[in-house]
């Protein structure tokens, strides 16, 4: 366990308000981290994914750093805009 696993834990169990907040934000965090290597996966930058799905740079910008309350179907468009599939898993 990393320094700041070990923080983190200890930090959860002293601050449940901490808990709630970092576990639903890290949540958001890794989904936008995701979409981001994605996307540099695919050789894109963000101005071409923002022309192949019709928007601007700053949504997919926004996207990839705020990615809480997201749509599933915009999940999907961003995905296919990729050449990509979106798989969602329930464990």
């Amino acid at each position: 366990m990393s320094d700041l696993q070990k923080y983190i834990k200890k930090r959860k169990k002293k601050d449940p308000e901490f808990a709630k907040d970092f576990d639903s934000g890290y949540e958001h965090f890794k989904i936008g981290v995701m979409l981001k290597q994605a996307r540099e996966e695919s050789g894109l930058t963000q101005e071409e994914l923002a022309s192949r799905l019709n928007t601007k740079k700053s949504a997919i910008s926004r996207i990839e750093n705020h990615a809480e309350d997201i749509k599933l179907s915009t999940l999907e468009k961003f995905a296919n805009a990729l050449g990509k599939r979106l798989r969602l898993e329930v464990a």
